[in-house]
């Protein structure tokens, strides 16, 4: 080998490593304009539950399927106060515990051969067409984490407010006060009040002139813009995914003679009725107006069987006697919460130590929902593949600081 092979030689590695950098700094920061352009135009949902729930920085360092633990802390009791020479022994107190799980690591893509670059320049341009693709992604992915939100909102509440199938705010705001109260009962915190609800209550909600009349309300937010207000200290927001809930199908069901506490959560049912109750149902015990969520439900009533409604429990407590069940029909999920009662964990999928084969990868956050994603363009053979992907897990950690407002 000649001096000026080996000299060749020796450079090739990191010529090869610099035109490498190159191509991996610069092949999706031009396009960023255009993705954020096309965010603005490409369609999208509302968007409540993303940006209303806490987020967890612990479980975003595990991996999909690992359980991160988080406590629960257990009720506090109260006891008398009785002089002595020596200090009493504190109650023992038992930790209590649940797990979050990150539990999907999801993508989107679209491909772009050579060709079609090339005839699309001469329209609307390459460029164009792919940010407007990269945007959909976008739509998509959030739609499926707005949608698993308020899926697990939905069975998640401790207690409803409402008619089911009547939407609220048709006329007033009383509704407000109302979800306002079960919180409050319930020791919710007062700030980092959130209320997601559908479009059609949302539409409810703007035509009561105490919002659109600025001289009542106090602000000209919904009269010129449209947006949604804060009420008794809840931030309402709409979501494009709000849950429906299709109820079961007991009728004449009934409670043991057992009798029941207030606080209970768990009643056996009588051999009476039938049909089916279903987590997420809404039910009503004789003598006692508050309306319950079942958490875990009854595929056969007639043959007894238990039910659990969600904590704190009941408020009013059953007789020992049989009692009349009262399962109320199909609503859609309008979700009242503190910030606190539900969590979200997400991250970047994970990438090996030795990297893949992606040319280039930019992190891109989304403005409707605030969520960042991974934007990565993978080469082939007059072919590349553009990815867009995000992994996120969630998780209902204080049901008592959730109510529903039955629409």
């Amino acid at each position: 080998m000649s001096k000026m092979q080996a000299m060749l030689a020796s450079r090739q590695g990191p010529m090869i490593g610099h035109l490498a950098a190159y191509a991996y700094a610069n092949t999706l920061t031009g396009l960023i304009p255009d993705i954020y352009a096309a965010l603005d135009v490409v369609s999208r949902e509302l968007v409540g539950f993303i940006p209303s729930v806490s987020r967890s920085a612990t479980a975003e360092r595990a991996a999909v399927g690992q359980q991160t633990r988080y406590h629960i802390a257990p009720p506090a009791s109260n006891g008398d106060v009785t002089p002595a020479m020596q200090v009493p022994n504190p109650a023992d107190k038992t930790i209590g515990y649940d797990y979050l799980t990150i539990s999907k690591s999801r993508f989107t893509d679209f491909g772009i051969v050579g060709e079609e670059a090339r005839g699309l320049n001469f329209g609307p341009g390459v460029l164009s067409v792919q940010a407007d693709l990269i945007a959909q992604g976008f739509r998509s992915l959030t739609n499926e984490m707005e949608a698993d939100l308020a899926g697990a909102a939905m069975l998640g509440a401790s207690r409803a407010y409402g008619t089911a199938g009547t939407t609220p705010f048709a006329s007033g705001v009383g509704d407000s006060a109302q979800l306002r109260k079960i919180l409050d009962d319930n020791g919710a915190p007062g700030v980092g009040r959130s209320c997601i609800i559908s479009t059609s209550t949302g539409a409810n909600l703007r035509t009561n002139t105490q919002l659109t009349k600025a001289n009542e309300a106090g602000q000209v937010m919904t009269l010129r813009q449209g947006e949604l207000v804060e009420l008794h200290g809840i931030s309402y927001k709409e979501s494009g995914q709000a849950g429906y809930h299709i109820a079961g199908t007991a009728a004449s069901a009934t409670t043991n003679s057992a009798g029941y506490a207030v606080g209970a959560t768990t009643i056996t049912l009588a051999s009476a009725g039938t049909g089916t109750f279903l987590p997420g149902d809404v039910i009503q015990f004789a003598g006692d107006p508050n309306k319950y969520v079942v958490v875990t439900g009854d595929s056969d009533t007639s043959n007894g069987g238990t039910i659990t409604i969600s904590a704190p429990g009941l408020l009013v407590a059953i007789p020992a006697s049989a009692t009349a069940i009262t399962r109320l029909g199909s609503y859609t999920a309008n979700v009242g919460f503190s910030s606190n009662a539900m969590v979200l964990a997400s991250r970047l999928p994970a990438l090996p130590n030795e990297g893949d084969l992606a040319l280039d990868r930019q992190i891109v956050v989304d403005p409707r929902s605030g969520m960042m994603y991974e934007l990565g363009v993978y080469p082939g053979y007059r072919k590349i593949r553009y990815e867009i992907a995000c992994a996120w897990g969630w998780k209902v950690t204080k049901r008592e600081h959730m109510a529903l407002l039955l629409g």
